[in-house]
């Protein structure tokens, strides 16, 4: 059972081709149908002819969809009457049923329900062509045409009817579950439901009588009807006695003419039939068309029914109940689990407060990093000289790090080539050089001055070496006398006898590592089974060789005599043509005495 759902086209079209119907001359007051939203055009003076309003996954509701199934309901309602509240709320719910369709749909498709959904089309359309008595699909598809309706769409609408119960029966159907306890407890609580008054389901035999007929014709159908009456009680099946003697219109279908309560029958009719038991029939009964005789194939007491008689319909009716909350739970499942974009102004009843729906944003570009300006360190100026000391020259300055710096204001320090410092050596351009000074005239000059016994620039840093000769009063060939502190028995050398224990140790180690742990007695029986012959081609164990005997002769295949020839077999006489044509017997021919055993004599007494 699927819930109300617009498809294509409605029900009604399925089962049979639209005709003419009664009108009555007081008509009720139609429905309005309601007004759609329309977004605004985006040319001036344009008119929307068609957008859409729902996207379930990868299909689309447009507003043409829409209308058709709005129609389709107004046409419904109005054929079953239906009142202006109950218009209203399937108007309320007709896009949620819409919606429901497109996700059973996407469901079939991703079950792949297609292709059996193709063989139950053609089906049905035959059945469709048998209920309207048309004789061929294009006869149907002709009669589809003319009634409005593309036969394609009438087909689609058929095959979406299809799919949708499938899913319905394999999604939700098989899943509910339904117990003798459920059904007793149902049956005892709606009693009243399955009241039913007294009735009879009825098959018929007719003999026909022409609309006018003679005494001659009327006796003539009595005399065969009181034949099929004898024959009937002489124990022939009713069934076969309709086939044969019944003209009636039933008689393609035993004769059944349907279940009747009391008060449906004429009244001669009914006194008959309702005083039957079930599987006895009437006398030859009178009437305009003829001689019928009716038989009872069920009667059913009036009063409420016992379970086993009503068990269909109370599971039926079980079935419906428990089936609307099933089916609305697995469609707001389908609902989370799908892409819904509902234009403004629709709403979906059906709507799960869970869903979710994607936000579709524009790539924006990356912001600007503003560019900071690196700051170069400069090297501070250095201090103004005295005035005592103004004569001295300083051209250029070095900075802590080795790097010579320019002096002048406005000028990038220049960088110094890093030199190579030899071991023993100190470093010349990465320090700074001393000031010079300039004497005085008169001051400290000549051989004999002081500023004459200072040693030359460089010469003033002695070698490591040197410096620890120079601070050592000690003789420097004298050997050095070593401290010993106190040591761990492990920190001592080991002895040979110790390496080779060690190394034996390790291997020993090894080999058990290496070792694989013995077999278990029920492995070992696992493995003795497994080895054994599987015996599927005949005893595959080996064969035991017999015993060679010493000095026994060798026995070669190629030593052994070759096997006798067997005896041809003797040619059957073949009988002589007269024999073979005209069926004479065969005579045995006389038989050879070359072939004929020898005579044995006989032994004297």
């Amino acid at each position: 059972m699927v819930l109300a759902v617009a498809i294509g086209v409605s029900g009604a079209a399925y089962a049979q081709i639209a005709v003419p119907k009664y009108q009555s001359p007081v008509e009720a007051p139609a429905p309005h149908p309601l007004s759609v939203p329309t977004p605004a055009a985006i040319t001036p003076n344009a008119t929307v002819v068609e957008y859409p309003i729902v996207r379930v996954n990868d299909q689309i509701i447009d507003s043409s969809d829409y209308e058709r199934a709005q129609q389709q309901l107004l046409e419904e309602a109005q054929r079953q009457n239906a009142t202006p509240a109950e218009v209203a709320l399937r108007q309320k719910d007709l896009l949620r049923d819409l919606i429901d369709t497109q996700l059973m749909l996407s469901r079939g498709k991703e079950l792949d329900l297609g292709t059996s959904a193709d063989a139950e089309v053609i089906r049905r359309l035959d059945d469709i062509r048998k209920q309207n008595k048309l004789d061929t699909m294009e006869d149907l598809e002709k009669a589809v045409r003319q009634s409005g309706i593309s036969y394609e769409d009438f087909k689609s609408g058929i095959k979406n009817q299809i799919i949708q119960q499938e899913v319905v029966r394999d999604e939700v159907g098989r899943k509910l579950t339904l117990t003798a306890k459920q059904e007793q407890a149902y049956y005892d609580a709606h009693k009243k439901e399955f009241e039913q008054p007294e009735s009879v389901r009825l098959s018929e035999i007719l003999i026909p009588t022409p609309d006018s007929p003679t005494d001659a014709q009327v006796a003539q159908a009595q005399a065969k009807a009181d034949e099929v009456m004898a024959k009937l009680k002489a124990g022939s099946k009713f069934e076969d006695m309709v086939k044969q003697y019944s003209g009636g219109p039933n008689a393609s279908t035993d004769g059944d003419l349907g279940e009747y309560k009391r008060g449906a029958l004429p009244k001669v009719l009914e006194d008959q039939t309702f005083a039957l038991k079930t599987g006895e029939w009437t006398t030859p009964i009178r009437t305009r068309q003829g001689y019928v005789i009716e038989a009872v194939t069920d009667h059913k007491a009036a009063g409420v029914p016992p379970l086993s008689a009503v068990e269909r319909d109370v599971q039926e009716a079980i079935y419906q109940e428990a089936i609307q909350p099933a089916m609305r739970a697995y469609l707001t499942d389908l609902r989370e689990k799908a892409y819904i974009d509902i234009a403004p102004g629709f709403v979906d009843t059906g709507a799960s407060a869970r869903q979710t729906k994607e936000v579709f944003a524009s790539s924006a570009p990356l912001p600007e990093k503003k560019k900071t300006e690196k700051k170069r360190i400069v090297a501070p100026p250095p201090p103004k000289p005295a005035a005592a000391n103004a004569a001295v020259a300083s051209p250029a300055g070095a900075s802590p790090a080795g790097k010579t710096v320019n002096m002048e204001a406005g000028k990038k320090p220049k960088k110094v080539k890093r030199e190579k410092i030899r071991f023993g050596q100190a470093p010349r351009n990465s320090l700074p050089e001393a000031p010079e000074e300039t004497l005085t005239a008169g001051a400290d000059q000549g051989a004999g001055a002081v500023s004459s016994a200072l040693p030359a620039p460089g010469a003033a840093i002695a070698s490591a070496d040197e410096a620890a000769n120079a601070s050592s009063d000690s003789d420097p060939l004298a050997p050095k006398a070593t401290t010993h502190g106190k040591t761990r028995y492990s920190d001592r050398a080991p002895t040979e006898a110790k390496v080779k224990a060690a190394t034996k140790a390790a291997k020993v180690k090894q080999k058990i590592a290496a070792t694989p742990t013995p077999m278990t007695t029920e492995e070992k029986a696992t493995q003795q089974t497994q080895s054994s012959a599987l015996g599927l081609n005949g005893d595959t164990a080996t064969k035991k060789k017999p015993k060679k005997v010493k000095g026994a002769p060798k026995e070669r295949i190629q030593a052994k005599p070759p096997a006798p020839p067997a005896p041809k077999p003797e040619a059957t006489p073949i009988p002589p043509k007269s024999v073979r044509d005209n069926g004479e017997p065969v005579v045995a021919p006389p038989p050879d005495p070359s072939k004929l055993p020898p005579v044995t004599p006989a032994t004297p007494q």
